[in-house]
């Protein structure tokens, strides 16, 4: 393992963890959320605007990026940090959910995935040592071990049988990994629904020593109480001293209610995605910007805010921009909230650290349940 990617736990405060990993590129602050910027970009964002909210990690994907511009392409161009002018830790996907999600006609065998691209239909095969190769070639920071992720719900014997090809996976993506100063490889914890299937995931990828653990699988139709029991059942066996990743998840109540179970990282789109489509998440919970309440309104988003866009742009004029699908009602929204999802993650670090999580945690969901006053 390089010495060159740490982790540090500063404080914790009952299972909630607040740290730092430590990469030749930056400190990521822990817990903390990483952008999407699934294709070389967050989407609707300048990389100096995210940086500014507070992001010290940006997640990019290895499905996409191997589709186009093609991993080989992006080294060439002097790898996905230079190519997205990003200089700072960039954590990557395997692919295996997107594979699943997204690709057509895909066939699964021990080897790797065959499918055809969503985008043109060519066909490509993707296996543990492929996917490593093309994370390597793009220089991420963190890598993703590649695995398969089912849908849920499903069987008991289908959660099983990927869960243990996952694990094979896992010591092929290992090997194909090596050493590689400075980079860090997670495995992922994969067991479906099942507490008996999810902890002999976690046992087996602890025995292989990887540099932190990812929790997949989850966020991928289940209940959030099927995910936060998932979560219950492999925190204790995780060591406390290698980074927690929860993948693809996910809303405000359900990073605050994971960061209370230990986790230490999360990525979802939802932010963004979220601002592109009219909504904003904030501390009073999540507004439609669409709704014709908001047509007159002249009142911020959140007059309290120190982040310019939520304080400085009247309820209306955003209600327009969204309602006249101007770029600009995208750009601003999906600000907003990213500015809030950051603000969340700074103010959970805070708390951990000062032993007062549990007052925030109640104080932040009061907030959301009190919702926003009317005009």
């Amino acid at each position: 393992m390089s010495a060159d990617f740490t982790f540090t736990l500063a404080a914790t405060d009952g299972s909630a963890r607040t740290g730092a990993i430590s990469t030749p590129r930056g400190t990521i602050r822990t817990p903390a959320f990483m952008p999407v910027g699934t294709a070389a970009t967050v989407k609707a964002m300048h990389p100096g605007d995210v940086r500014a909210l507070g992001a010290d990690v940006v997640l990019g994907n290895t499905y996409h990026l191997m589709l186009r511009p093609g991993a080989e392409r992006v080294a060439e161009l002097g790898g996905l940090h230079k190519f997205m002018n990003w200089p700072h830790p960039i954590l990557t996907d395997s692919g295996g959910f997107q594979v699943m999600s997204l690709a057509k006609l895909r066939k699964l065998d021990e080897s790797g995935v065959t499918f055809q691209s969503h985008i043109d239909g060519r066909a490509f095969h993707l296996t543990p040592e492929r996917s490593m190769e093309i994370q390597a070639l793009l220089g991420s920071d963190i890598q993703m071990q590649f695995d398969e992720c089912v849908r849920l719900p499903c069987s008991d014997a289908e959660a099983e049988r990927a869960m243990q090809l996952s694990l094979r996976w896992a010591e092929r993506s290992k090997r194909a990994f090596g050493t590689q100063p400075g980079h860090a490889l997670f495995g992922i914890v994969q067991g479906g629904a099942n507490p008996q299937l999810r902890s002999a995931s976690a046992r087996a990828l602890v025995d292989m020593d990887f540099h932190g653990y990812s929790i997949g699988g989850l966020a991928v139709g289940e209940p959030q109480a099927t995910m936060l029991a998932m979560l219950e059942v492999v925190e204790p066996l995780l060591p406390s001293h290698k980074p927690r990743y929860l993948m693809g998840v996910g809303t405000p109540d359900d990073l605050l209610k994971s960061v209370a179970r230990g986790v230490d990282m999360f990525d979802c789109v939802m932010p963004t995605r979220a601002g592109r489509h009219g909504q904003a998440y904030t501390r009073l919970g999540r507004l439609n910007m669409r709704n014709a309440k908001h047509a007159d309104d002249p009142r911020p988003i959140d007059a309290q805010s120190s982040h310019g866009p939520t304080r400085d742009y009247s309820r209306a004029y955003l209600h327009h921009l969204v309602k006249s699908q101007e770029i600009l009602g995208m750009m601003l929204l999906t600000s907003i909230n990213l500015a809030y999802y950051q603000d969340l993650m700074a103010g959970m670090r805070v708390a951990i650290a000062e032993a007062r999580f549990a007052d925030f945690y109640q104080n932040t969901q009061a907030n959301w349940a009190k919702g926003d006053a009317p005009a």
